[in-house]
């Protein structure tokens, strides 16, 4: 067999690619999944977990996991629905904000890096490639 696995090529590009963002974000204590978490919660807090790993595309075990972590670490807030007591909210806490804020430049940064990188044409076409998925 001499082909390469199309989901093994694009899983070692990831490993790569949130490498370099862990390293950025490392100063802030959270990582790339971390801060990709907090952002969506930023944008649509509160929201329930339901809701939140269908935004990030993550079952919902994934998510409750997850920010248990971002709550130990005093990012995040949950609480039981006023809608639906049976479905938990997550919301960022003062610290999350901040962390957000600050950390945003060194993400920011990574962007610009991989962008110079590859190059804007190499990266529209990474964007449309991989949203054909």
């Amino acid at each position: 067999m001499s082909t390469l696995c199309h989901c093994t090529i694009l899983r070692r590009a990831t490993r790569k690619l949130s490498a370099v963002y862990d390293l950025a974000l490392a100063p802030f204590a959270i990582n790339i999944a971390q801060y990709s978490l907090l952002r969506v919660i930023a944008r649509e807090q509160p929201l329930s977990l339901t809701t939140l790993g269908r935004r990030t595309e993550l079952d919902r075990s994934t998510v409750g996991r997850n920010v248990r972590v971002l709550e130990k670490l005093g990012l995040v807030v949950t609480r039981k629905s006023e809608d639906d007591q049976r479905e938990a909210v997550v919301a960022l806490t003062a610290q999350g904000t901040d962390t957000i804020q600050r950390a945003f430049p060194a993400w920011e940064n990574c962007q610009r890096d991989i962008e110079a990188k590859l190059g804007a044409g190499k990266i529209d076409t990474l964007r449309t490639i991989l949203d054909s998925i």
